[in-house]
């Protein structure tokens, strides 16, 4: 007896148990992985070109933190007056508040590659809510270090003076040659906590806002990019050191132009650091650099 051959079946339409997707989806990549550039010696100049380009682009928004930046020069003036010992402790304010204060810099910038936005000095002062959680945590990272940096400093003085200097006559002494290891001791503990800032945040906040990711993936980043480019980071803080410097010779007048140029600086040079894959559609549209 012949067996009937097996009819053929129409072809299914439903996907078999490989096709079916159930199987693990692939991971997106971590923030941590994200690639990023390798700098040239020249950069740090182009970013303070686009960076004043930005200024004049919006000058009524740079100019209001500007101001900003004149006061704290003021008030570390008076600090400088009547407790001298607390100064260099307390310039690390700029290094701690000037980059969360340039937020609203770095939201100007990124409305000004929006086709969509325009710079709005109202928009920029409420920059940091989208993100205030990340902010907050990175701005009391910073304010450890600072801390740190103000009881490093107090141990170095009271070590080397048996009473703190007053204001009169303070440069004289400090530079007097019986005070050079305390003038380079002084300096040394400075530069390793402004460096621990800097290092920390150079590319960290921008990309807070930018990317809304978190503090301790933004500040890896940064850490990353330093790591990656030390001799150009290095000189990028070495210019952002000597403009400050030079803005606060003519009783703190250049922080007016200075402060907002390097503001809007910081933000390109976040965006020519990080070659990172696409943002989310809410800021895909403005990165262009």
């Amino acid at each position: 007896m012949v067996t009937p051959a097996p009819t053929a079946q129409p072809p299914s339409d439903e996907p078999t148990p490989q096709d079916s997707g159930s199987g693990p989806a692939p991971e997106a990549p971590s923030v941590l992985s994200l690639p990023l550039a390798h700098l040239r010696w020249t950069d740090p100049l182009h970013w303070l070109r686009m960076g004043w380009t930005d200024f004049l682009r919006c000058p009524h928004i740079g100019l209001f933190y500007g101001l900003c930046f004149f006061l704290m020069g003021h008030a570390l003036l008076a600090v400088f007056q009547s407790a001298p010992a607390y100064v260099l402790a307390l310039s690390a304010g700029f290094l701690l508040m000037g980059p969360f204060l340039c937020l609203g810099l770095y939201d100007a910038s990124q409305a000004m590659q929006t086709p969509s936005r325009h710079p709005s000095l109202r928009h920029s002062l409420q920059a940091w809510r989208p993100t205030k959680g990340s902010m907050g945590i990175f701005a009391g990272v910073l304010l450890i270090l600072e801390m740190l940096w103000g009881r490093a400093a107090l141990v170095v003085f009271a070590v080397s003076f048996n009473a703190m200097p007053s204001a009169t006559g303070l440069l004289q002494q400090l530079f007097d040659p019986e005070n050079i290891a305390f003038l380079i001791t002084y300096v040394l503990v400075g530069g390793v906590f402004a460096g621990l800032i800097f290092v920390t945040s150079v590319i960290a906040i921008p990309m807070i806002l930018d990317r809304q990711v978190d503090a301790v993936s933004a500040g890896l980043t940064s850490i990353r990019a330093c790591l990656q480019n030390p001799g150009v980071m290095f000189f990028w803080g070495l210019c952002i050191t000597g403009l400050v410097l030079l803005a606060m010779l003519p009783f703190f007048l250049g922080l007016l132009v200075v402060g907002p140029v390097i503001g809007h600086a910081t933000w390109h040079a976040y965006q020519h650091t990080l070659l990172a894959a696409p943002n989310p559609p809410t800021t895909d549209a403005h990165r262009t650099s």
